[in-house]
């Protein structure tokens, strides 16, 4: 499994990225400017980690580059983000039942 990183769009191989234990996923919303569609994944690196890599891409500009579980990569340009959401995936209720 590939984690998220960040860099220029070359550098797409992470190395040495801690990731949450096996089956926690964090949701991670992307806001792009200008754009009426959001960019929605989930990654298996914990909310702190993944908010640690959009400050440091925010810092030195270039190119935020995130991977799902499923090993899709996204790039964003940091010119780019409008917003970045992080939260603990829900889980989906199954039923007609009132909770």
């Amino acid at each position: 499994m590939i984690a998220p990183t960040i860099g220029r769009a070359r550098d797409v191989i992470p190395r040495n990225v801690t990731t949450a234990q096996a089956g926690d996923t964090v949701e991670i919303t992307i806001g792009v400017k200008n754009v009426a569609r959001e960019i929605t994944l989930e990654s298996a690196q914990t909310a702190d980690e993944v908010g640690a890599l959009v400050a440091t891409a925010l810092a030195k500009g270039g190119v935020l580059t995130l991977a799902d579980q499923r090993g899709r990569h996204v790039l964003v340009p940091v010119e780019s983000l409008g917003f970045v959401e992080m939260g603990p995936e829900e889980q989906r209720r199954v039923g007609f039942g009132a909770l």
